[in-house]
Parts: C-alpha cells; sequence; structure tokens
C-alpha cells in the first residue's frame, strides 16, 4: 500500500510540473486569471497558477494567408475571379484574443469582403494595368480593420485575374488589331523617311548630273566583281556627253 505523503509528494510534483511553461522566441502566452486577464507573458520559461490561470498561445510569426477565388463584377460589368493572398502578423497578443474570436478566421473572411468591395469598383483595365495601387489600396483597408484586433497586415497582393474565355477571346482580337496598326504605322514612317531621301537625292543629282554617271559607273564594277559571267550591259550614250564635254574644255 502506497502511503500517503509519497501520493502527496506525486501531486505536489504535478502541480510544480503543471505550472511551468515554456515559450518559444515567436510565441506569447496570454494568461487569463479566474477569468480576468492578467496580460501577455514570454518567452522563456514562465510560471502559472494551477486552476487559477490559464494560457492562450499566441504566433507572432508574419502568416501568409490564401485568400481564396472570389467572384467579382468589375465597374464595367465584367465578371472575373480573382485570388489574392495576405501577409499578417500579431503586435498585440492581449487584443487578438480578447477582441475578436478567432482572429485568423476573422481575418480571412474580411479579405474576401474586402476584395470583392474594392475590385467591383475598378474596371478592367485598372484591375490588369493598376495592380499595384490596388494592392495597395486592399492593404490599407484591410489593415485600418483590422488594427483593434492587434494585427499588422503588411502586404496584399492579387495573385490571378481569371477572365471568361469571350473576354480572353476579345483581348486577343484588340491586341492584334493593335500591332496590326503599330505595324502599319512603322511602314508608312519609313516610306515617308525613303520617300524624302529620295527626294533629297533627286535634288543632288539635279544640280550634278555626274553623280548618276558615277553611281552609274560604280554599279557596273560591283556587277563584274561579284559575278564571273559575261554581261551585256547598255552604255547610255548620255554617260560619254559629260566626258566629251570636259575634254573639250581641257583642249580649250
Amino acid at each position: 500500500m502506497i502511503s500517503p505523503f509519497y501520493v502527496l509528494v506525486i501531486l505536489l510534483l504535478l502541480v510544480i510540473l503543471n505550472s511551468i511553461k515554456i515559450l518559444r522566441e515567436y510565441e506569447r502566452g496570454v494568461i487569463f486569471r479566474l477569468g480576468r486577464l492578467a496580460g501577455a507573458k514570454g518567452p522563456g520559461i514562465i510560471f502559472i497558477i494551477p486552476f487559477v490561470d490559464r494560457m492562450v498561445k499566441v504566433s507572432l510569426r508574419t502568416v501568409a494567408m490564401d485568400v481564396p477565388p472570389q467572384d467579382v463584377i468589375t465597374k464595367d460589368n465584367v465578371s472575373v475571379k480573382v485570388n489574392a493572398v495576405l501577409y499578417f502578423r500579431v503586435v498585440e497578443p492581449e487584443k487578438a484574443i480578447v477582441q475578436v474570436e478567432e482572429y485568423l478566421f476573422a481575418t480571412s473572411q474580411l479579405a474576401q469582403t474586402t476584395l470583392r468591395s474594392v475590385l467591383g469598383q475598378a474596371e478592367l483595365d485598372d484591375l490588369l494595368a493598376e495592380r499595384d495601387k490596388i494592392n495597395h489600396e486592399l492593404q490599407r483597408i484591410i489593415d485600418s480593420q483590422t488594427d483593434p484586433w492587434g494585427i499588422k497586415v503588411s502586404l496584399v497582393e492579387v495573385k490571378h485575374v481569371d477572365l471568361p474565355s469571350e473576354m480572353q477571346r476579345a483581348m486577343a482580337r484588340q491586341a492584334e488589331a493593335e500591332r496590326e496598326r503599330r505595324a502599319k504605322i512603322i511602314h508608312a514612317e519609313g516610306e515617308f523617311q525613303a520617300s524624302q531621301t529620295l527626294s533629297n537625292a533627286a535634288a543632288v543629282i539635279s544640280k550634278h548630273p555626274e553623280a548618276l554617271q558615277l553611281r552609274y559607273l560604280q554599279t557596273l564594277n560591283e556587277i563584274a566583281s561579284e559575278n564571273n559571267s559575261t554581261i551585256i550591259f547598255p552604255l547610255p550614250i548620255d554617260l560619254l556627253s559629260a566626258f566629251v564635254k570636259n575634254d573639250k574644255d581641257v583642249k580649250k
């Protein structure tokens, strides 16, 4: 039969062990003493009063929460599916436990409703082109709403925008038409520049006809150097007229 003394010693040891808690560096323990908030303790070794104190652990690490895809109707009446990711952390453990029930669930629900509300006020082009602006607006609104809960929202990122197939085809046709328009403009600008260059060359040749004759001889030289076959090329009489004229001027 076990002695009552040993039973008392064992119970005392169990009480002592139950009163000792070890919290990691990123954990805090919110203590309730007889139902009343006694504050947050940690990290390291802390002592609580058995049967009097109750401790709730809270992690202070940043949480990456995935916001499920939400059906959103944009300002220009386009139905899209949008999902996002939310980064936040607890900065005041007491508020996270006392001010809201299940702060993780509450933050997730708030992020979903805010995502639908903000994107519903934006047009599709803004949603696709001004993603940073929308992310900043989402972060500002959610952070202001979770501040009374002791939660700091550091970043909100819209990950994916799922467009209807009809809208994707329409955007593809629009992009193709835009590429064709740019190609035609570039081609027209090239033709215009080429015509200006030819006009300048014609003006130079009209003032100096010998330039055209020299260009003719240069072309013959290039053809002769690139091909070994015999080429019969007509020689305009006007080509020699300048040289004959120059020769007469020299004799005079």
